[in-house]
């Protein structure tokens, strides 16, 4: 084959490329004699169709796929004697070809960067550390209690109070006219705790088994329901009875119901659950220092291809959220362009980060292998709580989905692989900054 280079600008790359009709015409020969072993024509014995016959029946379909061919197999030999990695799809383009004619098509692509392995020999990061608090313990110790908490039913008629339970049934209404979703019956509200509506359970304070009550509310603004959004209805209450709570004590016989030998085991359970929840925001915020560094020291050039389809991903997620009134307070006093502007730098980042990361996994040998891929499948499954087998069929039957695991496991191994060589400086904070997001 010939080579033309007509264009070396930044990444981009061009070339013609030219194969000779005699090479063409020799592997259209050994295709067209494959097939007319095989073809079978009436009056022909299988073998024996004249190899005329045969060029005149498949030989314009044969042409396209010797071209086909042999675009794919120069492009490659072309690409691999010139050390080119494309960053995407190269574009084709068939300028000249036909029976009796050689073969010219031109390919243009942007190529990746050379990307250096950045020392990090002079990096030394903050490692913050929390120490689990005894308050943190106790909290959870009530909350196990409450979890296990029984409703005993008040004989005596008299108002209800912030805490306490009541049995209701209740109808909804907007302008006078009951609403889809707004009528129910024994539905059980603790008095001044959580409601489906804001200030819905509030109002219910002083009420009596037997009473009557009518309420109003005033839906969110970001209601699930559309039509309910923003809306004021009115809810015509029946109090139907009056359950008080009952809190067991925090002891050895709750320590058991909750799968622990003793109180003091629950209590070593409780602070080492807490303490991998520490460690766990630990590395994250160690990951994201040593992303920072990294993207620090990724000083070149991104593909433009690469950066433009990542600016396209994260528009396309910015104009969901605004449709779904999900805007970004700093981001709706700013216009259009500036908005662009700052995620096509965002995108550029990511880019950038992303080829960093890879490089420095391909020369640590970093892999990530099938078993891996399982237990992230897995891990994710049971994020579906009772539909979780149904997610792991649906994998089963797609395995080709479990590959959108493997970019952030194979980050992840290169992060660790990092945090084992670099420097680190052990702070301490409280549990409030480590869990605070960074600004």
């Amino acid at each position: 084959m010939q080579v033309t280079e007509t264009l070396n600008e930044g990444l981009k790359r061009g070339f013609t490329v030219v194969v000779p009709e005699p090479e063409l015409a020799a592997k259209r020969e050994k295709r067209l004699a494959e097939i007319a072993k095989t073809v079978q024509i009436p009056g022909f014995r299988p073998g024996k169709v004249p190899l005329s016959m045969v060029r005149k029946r498949y030989g314009e379909a044969v042409s396209a796929e010797i071209a086909e061919a042999v675009i794919n197999e120069t492009s490659s030999q072309l690409m691999s004697e010139r050390n080119l990695r494309p960053a995407v799809q190269p574009k084709f383009e068939l300028t000249k070809s036909g029976t009796g004619a050689e073969l010219e098509y031109t390919l243009e692509m942007e190529v990746l960067p050379e990307v250096a392995v950045p020392d990090l020999s002079d990096v030394t990061l903050d490692k913050p550390v929390a120490q689990v608090p005894e308050s943190a313990i106790e909290d959870s110790l009530k909350n196990i209690a409450q979890s296990r908490q029984n409703f005993t039913a008040v004989e005596d008629k008299r108002p209800a109070a912030a805490g306490e339970r009541l049995t209701v049934d209740f109808i909804g209404r907007i302008d006078g006219v009951a609403f889809e979703g707004g009528t129910a019956q024994d539905v059980n509200l603790v008095v001044a705790g959580p409601g489906f509506i804001p200030g819905f359970t509030e109002q219910l304070e002083g009420a009596e088994a037997g009473e009557t009550r009518t309420i109003k509310v005033t839906f969110p603004e970001d209601y699930g329901a559309k039509d309910l959004a923003g809306k004021e209805a009115e809810f015509e209450i029946t109090i139907k009875s009056l359950a008080v709570a009952e809190t067991p004590a925090i002891d050895d016989e709750l320590a058991k119901q909750a799968g622990a030998e003793s109180l003091e085991d629950l209590r070593g359970k409780i602070a080492e659950n807490i303490g991998r929840q520490y460690e766990q925001q630990t590395r994250l915020k160690l990951k994201r220092a040593l992303l920072d560094v990294l993207a620090e020291r990724a000083d070149f050039v991104a593909p433009v291809s690469l950066v433009d389809a990542e600016f396209e991903a994260i528009w396309q997620q910015v104009e969901a959220e605004k449709a779904a009134g999900n805007t970004d307070p700093e981001d709706a006093e700013k216009d259009e362009a500036t908005l662009k502007g700052e995620y096509k730098a965002i995108a550029d980042r990511r880019v950038r980060l992303g080829l960093l990361v890879a490089e420095i996994g391909r020369a640590a040998n970093v892999a990530v292998n099938d078993q891996e891929l399982q237990r992230a499948m897995i891990n994710e499954a049971l994020r579906y709580g009772p539909q979780a087998m149904q997610v792991v069929e649906f994998f089963r039957k797609n395995p080709q989905q479990m590959e959108r695991f493997r970019g952030p496991l194979f980050e992840d191994k290169v992060v660790d692989h990092l945090l084992g060589q670099i420097k680190q400086n052990e702070v301490t904070v409280t549990p409030e900054e480590l869990e605070a997001d960074p600004e």
